[in-house]
């Protein structure tokens, strides 16, 4: 299923895209997509069901905004340095074990939301990331099959960064992880039914329309379902969590100089396979 949330900030209804591409109302089945529905499989089947049935209402999507696809996230677990080609771009070896940081929920909007480049930015840098939606509750998993089954679905996910912020000014990543609007995530939810290897989705990034970053999952140093057996051993994962399993190689950082960091009026666009499209321009904070 292509699970979604639309409206305007704060008051989004959760819908459903069909098979045909339809927009579904979920309302009179549930109050939102979120952690408490993913873990649900009773509530997830109905869903199933009434979309099958044909069955629910119509939505007419002209001129509606779409929201994230989760709500009410606990938190968002990142992975830094996790494809190989990333790492060469950057000069650095790949990490022996997986680098984790974290991104505030709060940095969460839609996909086609407004990013804000933050005051004092010289080095605002695009991440397109494959995001793990957690499913139930995760804690000392020991088995790759454990850690997929803990996986309700995926999106794409827009690490935003701030070089400069996160490299040159002391301390851990967070402060140029963490600036508003820098996690637009969405549109939807694609359940993992759908998926059936996150080791072989396509993404890409343009900017102002130039492709900058054109990779594959199958890149990465640390698989998904490591990915999530390993942070499970490092803390407990819920449904409703997210991990940002990282980016390939073609961010701005990678660049020879002049490196061609986003400004105000810069759009970027990107998308994974399977799983939707993102747009966003960029204004001053």
């Amino acid at each position: 299923m292509k699970l979604l949330r639309v409206g305007p900030v704060g008051t989004e209804r959760p819908a459903l895209l069909d098979d045909s591409g339809t927009l579904r109302d979920l309302s009179g089945l549930v109050s939102d997509i979120d952690g408490a529905l993913l873990a649900d499989e009773g509530k997830l089947a109905r869903i199933r069901t009434a979309a099958a049935s044909g069955e629910l209402p119509r939505l007419d999507g002209a001129g509606l905004r779409t929201g994230p696809p989760v709500a009410r996230i606990g938190k968002i677990v990142c992975i830094g340095l996790n494809y190989h080609d990333h790492a060469r771009e950057t000069g650095a070896a790949p990490p022996a074990e997986p680098i984790l940081f974290m991104k505030a929920p709060d940095t969460v909007v839609g996909p086609d939301d407004t990013v804000l480049v933050p005051r004092d930015s010289v080095k605002t840098d695009w991440e397109v990331e494959l995001a793990v939606v957690i499913g139930r509750t995760a804690r000392y998993l020991e088995t790759d099959a454990q850690a997929l089954a803990a996986v309700a679905g995926y999106a794409v996910a827009h690490d935003v960064s701030e070089r400069a912020f996160q490299i040159e000014r002391g301390g851990q990543w967070d402060k140029g992880k963490n600036c508003e609007t820098f996690n637009p995530l969405g549109p939807w939810l694609v359940t993992a039914d759908e998926i059936p290897d996150p080791q072989n989705l396509g993404l890409r990034l343009w900017v102002n329309g130039e492709l900058k970053q054109n990779g594959t999952t199958a890149e990465q140093i640390f698989p998904v379902a490591e990915v999530v057996r390993y942070v499970s051993r490092f803390m407990t994962l819920y449904p409703g969590d997210i991990i940002n399993t990282g980016t390939p190689a073609g961010v701005a950082m990678g660049h020879p100089e002049p490196k061609p960091y986003l400004r105000a009026g810069d759009v970027v666009e990107l998308e994974i396979d399977g799983l939707g499209r993102q747009r966003q321009e960029l204004k001053d904070a």
